[in-house]
């Protein structure tokens, strides 16, 4: 994503644009972590759908702010509400570990979620909530500019994708999101897996797949 591009889209998000800037002392652009700074706190405060009446907090991201992965699940659940962080509990550790077998540390990637606040009772995202959200996740890509992403579960797919095929078909191809045509992989949901662990066999083949493509970004 050009520089000009990135501005004009945190522009349109209410977020001023920046330019990098090394501090005096030499150290690393500060700009950059102020932009994140304040997106956080625009996530934070949101109250454009319904669901900011029952979150706990809200679930921003978490990761390396510089990072080439980007993962993406769907929303929060009950353990995530409480503890503001995505992919904690169970599924978290499962995440974790599929991402070692490629050979990436949870901290080298950056993870967030569609939905920054909880759907009650875990049901699925209304298209509402997405339309109202979606943007807050936009501007972390803006931020990011990963090389690819890794969408995990179909309903994140389907809502990053804007379509409404089976996540048997959106596997093992490479989608374009937004824009910048960020390459973008899908597989199955880490907690999909613990409940149907007969399917992480095909879970690894997109992993795989997934490596590969990033190699030739």
């Amino acid at each position: 994503m050009s520089n000009a591009r990135r501005n004009a889209y945190l522009e349109v998000l209410g977020l001023p644009a920046f330019v990098l800037r090394r501090r005096p002392d030499g150290g690393a652009p500060s700009d950059r972590s102020e932009a994140w700074t304040r997106l956080q706190a625009r996530v934070a405060a949101c109250t454009r759908c319904a669901l900011s009446a029952t979150r706990t907090q809200t679930v921003f991201g978490v990761g390396d702010t510089r990072a080439a992965w980007l993962i993406v699940g769907e929303a929060p659940g009950a353990e995530e509400d409480r503890q503001g962080e995505p992919f904690v509990g169970r599924a978290g550790q499962l995440l974790n570990s599929m991402l070692r077998a490629i050979g990436l540390r949870r901290e080298q990637v950056y993870i967030a979620n569609v939905l920054k606040c909880r759907p009650p009772a875990n049901r699925d995202p209304l298209g509402s909530e997405v339309a109202e959200c979606l943007p807050h996740l936009q501007g972390q890509i803006a931020l990011l500019q990963p090389k690819i992403m890794l969408a995990v579960g179909r309903i994140a797919a389907q809502n990053l994708l804007r379509t409404d095929e089976s996540l048997a078909r959106l596997r093992h191809r490479v989608h374009a999101f937004g824009e910048s045509r960020v390459p973008l992989v899908v597989t199955y949901h880490p907690a999909y897996l613990l409940r149907t662990p007969a399917d992480k066999r095909k879970a690894w083949e997109d992993l795989k797949f997934a490596r590969e493509v990033f190699a030739r970004v």
